[in-house]
């Protein structure tokens, strides 16, 4: 690691200030002269890129910026105006999304596959309802977890083997002998389970078996990321079989909630019925097949809002880069991936990896995933590999060998730019998880979710301290405005740079001989380290994604 001092608010302001200025001095250094945009159609580079081999650093970062992977963002913010608002998975929203995502690659001369399978549609048709009926009325803040039934219940709340002191440690309804003993014999019984060990749905289930009525699901308590309101997903298991509402609460409510005599009112109202989807997949038709250097971005957005932030960012920015390498023609054949309904717990990127043959996984020298990298009120941060922050065990997970290559190559990278970042978590709430629980090397970039910015971060990223990273997250307001430009400048070309650098050579993740990037040297720096673990970084504290 670099003994690079911490960043003033002022070296960082210079740093991103700068930025737009560094990228097109490095690539106008060695810019051909047949690369000055032509006055054609589309963003100023496209018809000098689309021309030619992008295959130096130089050139490929000249081609990848903002502007183009903008033009993806307002044709999938077309694509949702015109489709009732939304691109989930199963809606005509999200097989637009998948038809322009295909007819772009395929015009570029990319095999395109489009794996088609099922998959539980579930959407919310009414807000949630949490209230304490006595001794004390209170509504309560509550969401809806994802597969949760219907119903309208009023009556006794049963705390389940909680608790509330110490260390908090919980496997509070994890097994079908925690209800053993309690009364859940009345026609109007909520169940109140709290966060831990095992997953929502396991949870769920064990208090329907028992008898419950309702199920709510309160935070654990144990640390600071787990005190707020937890909303997530029964997981794809729970769809259907769960019938009885599911809702959430925080760690305080769920105090409030276990006093004894405790009368409580839960409704839901969803839908659930199976529907089909897709993945969209391009192999390029270079390169060798059994050294595949893969990456991915969901394309479908919830059933709320259009989804441009998450994940039309990702997904755009993505398609951006694969369309500025079309003709690279490098040693390592590149697949790039749009995955369907993982908005409904990672199911699309799991089907894939579940359906391909042993030997088509041991092809897949590494996987980069990119989930919302251009949250409004971001923090640039990297997929941490090398667990200098956060221990992959605590989220049940091994870091696969190999993965710390990858981290490198984006922290060196935003290290050249002068740019801080952060660590992030692999706590399993995107389609890396099938991935590196499969043994394949992986990394990636997040901006944030629904996290808080701290002050702290404030000063080093800028944006509104006491805000979530992406304030409409999971809302009808992710719209093209949610997206943050700079954010979306920087990791476009830090996505574009890792591509580029595996393309040629892998040697780093799984030993196997490259050839150096043609072009120029392009030395980068040793890793500066992180600029401030401060909590930013938590993928599991939330809702969405989150099964546990």
């Amino acid at each position: 690691m670099s003994d690079r001092p911490e960043p003033t608010r002022a070296r960082v302001g210079r740093a991103l200030a700068a930025l737009a200025v560094a990228l097109s001095a490095v690539a106008a250094a060695s810019l051909p002269a047949d690369a000055a945009p032509d006055g054609g159609g589309g963003h100023g580079h496209d018809r000098a890129c689309e021309r030619r081999a992008n295959n130096t650093y130089d050139k490929l970062l000249e081609c990848v910026d903002a502007e183009g992977v903008f033009e993806h963002l307002e044709a999938f913010q077309q694509i949702a105006d015109d489709n009732g608002g939304t691109r989930a998975s199963g809606t005509p929203g999200y097989d637009a999304s998948a038809d322009y995502v295909a007819s772009k690659l395929e015009q570029a001369g990319y095999q395109v596959t489009r794996q088609r399978f099922e998959f539980p549609y579930f959407e919310e048709l009414a807000d949630p309802v949490l209230e304490v009926v006595s001794p004390t009325p209170a509504l309560l803040e509550t969401g809806t977890f994802e597969f949760s039934g219907s119903g309208d219940v009023t009556g006794p709340v049963v705390p389940v083997d909680v608790n509330l002191d110490g260390d908090r440690a919980s496997d509070s309804g994890c097994e079908p002998e925690d209800f053993a003993g309690l009364d859940l014999s009345g026609d109007a019984d909520i169940a109140l389970v709290q966060r831990g060990t095992c997953e929502f749905g396991v949870k769920a289930l064990n208090a329907q078996e028992a008898g419950a009525e309702a199920v709510v699901i309160f935070n654990q308590g144990n640390d600071p990321g787990r005190l707020d309101l937890i909303v997530g997903t029964l997981g794809e298991q729970a769809a259907g079989a769960v019938t009885i509402p599911v809702v959430g609460a925080s760690f305080d409510d769920g105090v409030t909630l276990s006093q004894p005599g405790t009368i409580a009112h839960v409704a839901t109202e969803t839908f659930l019925e199976f529907r089909t989807t897709e993945n969209v997949i391009a192999d390029s038709p270079w390169g060798d097949p059994d050294n595949v250097v893969m990456s991915g971005a969901h394309l479908d957005g919830v059933t709320a809002g259009p989804g441009i932030n998450d994940n039309g960012s990702g997904s755009a920015a993505l398609l951006e880069v694969a369309l500025n390498m079309a003709k690279v023609h490098a040693p390592n054949k590149l697949r790039f991936a749009w995955w369907g309904a993982e908005e409904s717990g990672l199911i699309g990127s799991w089907y894939y990896v579940d359906n391909l043959p042993q030997d088509e996984l041991d092809r897949i020298a590494l996987y980069m995933n990119y989930d919302m990298v251009g949250s409004p009120n971001y923090i640039l941060m990297v997929y941490d590999a090398d667990e200098s922050t956060f221990a992959a065990a605590d989220f049940g997970v091994e870091v696969p060998e190999g993965s710390t290559a990858i981290e490198d190559v984006y922290e060196s990278f935003y290290t050249w730019l002068g740019v801080p970042y952060d660590d992030t978590a692999f706590s399993g709430r995107s389609d890396y998880q099938a991935f590196i629980l499969n043994g394949i090397p992986a990394s990636g970039l997040f901006t944030g979710a629904e996290e808080t910015k701290t002050a702290e971060q404030a000063a080093i990223w800028g944006g509104t301290a006491g805000d979530w990273l992406d304030p409409c997250y999971h809302q009808a307001c992710d719209t093209i405005d949610n997206v943050d430009r700079d954010a979306i400048e920087v990791n476009s070309d830090a996505m574009a740079f890792a591509a580029l650098t595996f393309a040629y050579s892998t040697e780093d993740v799984n030993g196997v001989p490259g050839r150096r990037v043609p072009g120029r040297p392009f030395p980068l720096p040793d890793p500066a380290g992180p600029e401030g673990t401060f909590g930013g970084g938590d993928g599991g504290a939330g809702p969405a994604h989150g099964s546990r």
